[in-house]
């Protein structure tokens, strides 16, 4: 089927600048999809926009290959499906032509603007200024009542149109508002946990300590429930000790991906646990994600850095500190076993990272920070309470919130704002 020139001439300009806007530039895959869905369809070629025409050729997928098993082709559809909202969500003007994809297919759709139809109603201020016009001109004597009539009216209007909008934002849970992204995504939010290196003594090790304090260690039960009492004076070669990668996870990391993982599931969102090389720069790139860590996450560290706050160390003083000239500095105030004191945690709500993708990072200076850090996103009330404070139009911005926490027995207590920033 042929495409008018000049529609094809619009819908070519409007998706050049759907892909240099801040919710494509940074995602190759749905640049691509994007660009090759809207060509084929302007090229009237749309026998090709099928799952499996466009998993071969765009792809690259074997011509035999499953779409039941692999589906690449959905995933990414949904993906662009979400990215074009949220492109028209935020323009402020009306554009020549929309492009949309409608759940179920792959061929898209354009919508050029119209003008508004002969006979539709006008909007309310403009019919009433048409009303006070004829009545000034019929009866010169009532014009200045009539105009105080008028803005009184437009006052009225305008304040029942806020107050519909404002009371219909408010109905939406905190959490919903929150999470909302990631809940409109058609893929699972990943909670990626980092695991740092854990080295563990050798067996020859637990023998020879064995040799002289007989009936010790000789059950793997006990090499891994006891703590190895050698005299610190002990001497010892490197190769006495070799790296576990089985183990290694944080404490307060796991509380805050249970803690999330546990609101994801109410809000009927499915989520996946990966820990450490269990995933890579493209699985966060692929899906909405939640980082959990900081210093011994290597993502969060990529992420947040040049963030307006953003983690800090210098010679082995750890902080959260203000991205700007003379910004403020966060210090944890820990006693030495990190028990009880003080610490600070950041959570970002990042609507498009340099992941490409919605994330949230929810990471402290230590285990505790981390663990209120996780609380923060997870409990409805809390996020409630921090959302109160933020200015209209919060949904469709990032936003970084610096918490901080009381420590007790390790036990991290609620939250508190002490700074934010949206942009």
């Amino acid at each position: 089927m042929d495409v008018d020139p000049e529609l094809r001439r619009i819908v070519l300009e409007e998706l050049d600048h759907v892909l240099a806007s801040r919710f494509f530039k940074n995602s190759p895959r749905s640049r691509q999809f994007l660009e090759y869905i809207v060509r084929r369809k302007l090229e009237g070629r749309t026998e090709e926009l099928k799952e499996r025409s466009i998993g071969i050729e765009l792809f690259q997928r074997p011509p035999s290959y499953a779409t039941g098993e692999d589906p690449v082709v959905r995933v990414q559809a949904g993906e662009v499906r979400r990215r074009l909202e949220q492109f028209y969500q935020a323009e402020t003007g009306q554009p020549p032509v929309r492009i949309e994809l409608s759940v179920g297919s792959y061929a898209p759709h354009f919508h050029p603007r119209v003008s508004e139809p002969i006979g539709s109603p006008e909007p309310a201020p403009i019919a009433l200024r048409r009303r006070f016009e004829t009545m000034v001109a019929a009866r010169p004597g009532v014009l200045v009542l009539s105009f105080a009539l008028l803005c009184a009216l437009i006052a009225v209007v305008g304040s029942i149109a806020w107050v519909n909008a404002h009371n219909k934002a408010k109905q939406i849970p905190a959490a919903e508002q929150f999470w909302a992204p990631a809940l409109a995504s058609q893929q699972p939010v990943l909670i990626c946990l980092a695991k740092p290196v854990v080295y563990r003594p050798t067996l020859e090790l637990y023998r020879r300590y064995s040799g002289s304090h007989p009936e010790s260690f000789d059950t793997e039960v006990e090499r891994w429930n006891r703590v190895l009492p050698l005299d610190p004076q002990t001497k010892m070669v490197w190769g006495e000790m070799t790296p576990y990668s089985d183990y290694g996870v944080a404490v307060g990391d796991v509380e805050a991906a249970v803690s999330i993982s546990s609101l994801l599931g109410k809000l009927g969102k499915p989520t996946q646990v990966r820990i450490g090389d269990r995933y890579t720069w493209e699985d966060l790139h692929d899906s909405p994600s939640t980082v959990v860590g900081a210093f011994n996450n290597k993502w969060t560290m990529q992420i947040t850095s040049g963030l307006h706050f953003e983690f800090a160390e210098n010679n082995g003083v750890y902080a959260i500190r203000e991205n700007v000239p003379n910004g403020r500095t966060w210090l944890p105030k820990l006693d030495q076993a990190q028990q009880a004191g003080q610490d600070f945690a950041i959570v970002a709500r990042l609507l498009d990272s340099n992941t490409g993708q919605f994330t949230v990072v929810a990471a402290g200076i230590s285990g505790s920070g981390t663990q209120t850090a996780g609380d923060f996103v997870s409990k409805p009330d809390l996020l409630e309470k921090a959302i109160r404070e933020l200015p209209a139009g919060w949904q469709n911005k990032n936003v970084e919130f610096v918490l901080q926490t009381s420590v007790t027995d390790s036990v991290a207590g609620p939250p508190s704002v002490v700074a934010f920033y949206i942009w």
